[in-house]
Parts: structure tokens; sequence; C-alpha cells
């Protein structure tokens, strides 16, 4: 008897503590926010980092948050997402920073610069430098916080209609290129035009335009580009990366309770690694497929190279002298970036030197 006495008693006090232990749990408000993007369907890494990064959302938590995707045209043109994040008409866009220099030259930094970082080193500022940090600062006085989410890697230098061998041949040059990379090619003579995605291939095929830079082998194959200009030079010096971000409107973002600013942290990280994956896995074969066309690949020639770096870096400079938003941005930008290069030209870059002379 006293022996189940005890163990009664015990038993009742063991509940009792692991009543005052456990932590309380409490239902969240359920959240419906809407994510315009300035992309369409037909970009494969866009189209799915976003729909994974929206199904992460719900099921991380419980069904309680839910982000309803839009794309281009569905909700505001393609453009109009950040003013539409900005004055609160939607929570969220998915856009490329760049597309708004013409509001601030700084925006491309948040997407990348004329002969800047590749990929790994974008994120690397981004997350271990301070570039996040920096960037988050500047888009505040837009009321918008960004998330990286996704990098295409170093991007394809575009079609033309005609060879480019020597600067000449860039004078006069009518060529679909938006922001700095247009301000640059401006300073070397070509006519930058503003034109949609979706008008290139038109564009190209009736003479409107001499040449067109998008992405890469992944997304030109399937825009057809290569049946309408029979020229694909590289390297896209204007893009050695190109990242892709979430924007957030910062009175809706500063409501959410904490668990649910996890969860966006943690779900644009995955949509960032599927996004490069996307690209990197699956551009070797679209650009074979490009060459059995009957494309003819060629490299920029290095006196093309060696200018549109000098006015590159000029204009940044020019930039710097009347922007001070830019300037203290590029100044720890441009320092990281020398960092980089320093670093990448042994380990790095020796080893990708090497194994891309070798036959498998």
């Amino acid at each position: 008897m006293q022996r189940r006495s005890f163990l009664k008693k015990a038993g009742a006090g063991l509940v009792a503590s692991s009543a005052i232990a456990a932590p309380a749990v409490h239902a969240q408000t359920s959240i419906r926010w809407r994510l315009a993007t300035s992309f369409n369907t037909s970009l494969p890494a866009h189209h799915t980092a976003a729909t994974k990064f929206t199904e992460l959302v719900s099921s991380m938590s419980g069904g309680k948050f839910t982000i309803s995707l839009h794309h281009a045209g569905e909700l505001m043109p393609a453009f109009g997402v950040l003013d539409g994040v900005e004055n609160g008409t939607v929570e969220g866009a998915y856009t490329n920073a760049y597309y708004f220099v013409g509001k601030n030259e700084t925006f491309g930094l948040g997407t990348g610069l004329p002969f800047g970082l590749n990929s790994r080193q974008m994120t690397a500022w981004m997350y271990d430098g301070n570039g996040l940090d920096l960037m988050r600062e500047f888009y505040r006085k837009y009321n918008i916080i960004s998330f990286p989410m996704g990098n295409t890697g170093t991007q394809m230098g575009g079609w033309y209609r005609k060879e480019i061998n020597t600067l000449d041949d860039l004078k006069g040059l009518k060529i679909r290129i938006p922001g700095l990379a247009g301000m640059v090619f401006e300073r070397l003579g070509a006519v930058p035009q503003q034109i949609p995605g979706s008008d290139v291939y038109t564009s190209l095929e009736k003479g409107t335009i001499d040449a067109a830079e998008w992405s890469g082998p992944l997304d030109d194959l399937r825009m057809g580009l290569n049946k309408v200009a029979p020229h694909y030079y590289y390297p896209g010096w204007w893009e050695g990366c190109a990242q892709v971000d979430l924007f957030f409107n910062t009175d809706a973002y500063d409501k959410l309770p904490q668990e649910y600013k996890s969860i966006l942290e943690a779900a644009s990280a995955v949509g960032h690694i599927k996004f490069q994956s996307i690209y990197d896995a699956r551009n070797p074969q679209a650009l074979k497929e490009i060459v059995a066309s009957g494309t003819k690949l060629h490299r920029f020639p290095k006196p093309v190279m060696d200018a549109s770096f000098a006015e590159s870096m000029a204009l940044f400079d020019e930039i710097s002298a009347r922007n001070p938003d830019w300037k203290k941005i590029y100044d720890d930008f441009s320092t990281f970036r020398a960092n980089e290069n320093l670093w990448f030209r042994f380990a790095e870059g020796s080893f990708d030197q090497y194994m891309q002379s070798q036959k498998f």
C-alpha cells in the first residue's frame, strides 16, 4: 500500500512539473500575402524557386502563412512590382533590383555590376560581408526589406546579327540591354534599347535591333533566340552574376510574428540554392543544342573587353561623385571584390582553368 501510494503521488508530481515546464503553444494568426513577380513561367529557375518558396512558407507554418504567386502582368507590369511593394498594393515582389536603376543607380548593386562579383562571391558579400546589411539599409528608403533568392551565375554576352571584331563594330549598334550595362554600351558608341523580354525575339527577327542579351543557354534556347541571330558571344561581362531578390513591404514584414520572419529567411535560402542549381545543371545541355542548331560561338575580343572594363570603372567613379547612396555601398563592394579576386586567382581560378582544358 505504501509503495502504491508513493507511485501515485510521484506520478502526480511528474505530471504537474511537466505541465509547468512545457512551453505554451499558441496558434498563430492566419496570414495571406500576395507576391508579384517580374517573370513568367517560361523561366524555369525563376518559376521553380518562387513556387518552392511559397510551398515551404505554407508547409513550415502549418498552412497558417500562405503567399499566392502572381506572375508578370497578372497584378501589375513586370517593372511595376517595386512600386507595388513600396506603396503596399502587394506585400511582396520577386525581381531583379537592377531593373530600377532609373530610380537610383544604387539598385544595380543588388543584382550585380559590370565586371563585378561572380555568384559565389556575391553570396559571400551578402551573407558574410556587409552586402545584405548595406542593401537593406538602402532599400528601407523605399519601404522594402530584401532576401536574396537566386543567382543566374555568369551570363552569356548575347546574340548578334553580325560579328563583333573591333570596337568600331559597336558604333551605332542597337542592342537590347538594360541598366548600368546599357550606360556602358552607350559610352562605347552603341545604342541601348529598353525592350521587355517578350519582345526580344520579334525585334531581332525583324531587324528592329541588331543584338540582344537575355541570360544564358537555358533561357535563350527556350526563347528561340538561336533562330533569329547567328552569333552568340561570351562572357556577359556586365553580369558576372545576377542575383534575384524577394522584396517585402517593411510595414507588413514588421507586423509578422518572429516565427514567420524566420520562415521567410529559411524558405528564401532554399530557393536561393535551388535557383542556381537549375542553371548550373541545365545550361550545358542547352548550349550543346544551341551549337548543334548552327549557332556560332564567339569570345569577345580582348580590346572590346578592355574598353568595356575601362568605361565601366569610369562610370562607377562618376556615379560615386554624385550619388552618396551608391558611394557608401560601392566602396565596400569594390574592397570586397579586390580581396575575393586575390583569393580566386590562386586555388579557384587555377583549378577551373586546368579542369576546363581537359577532355573527359
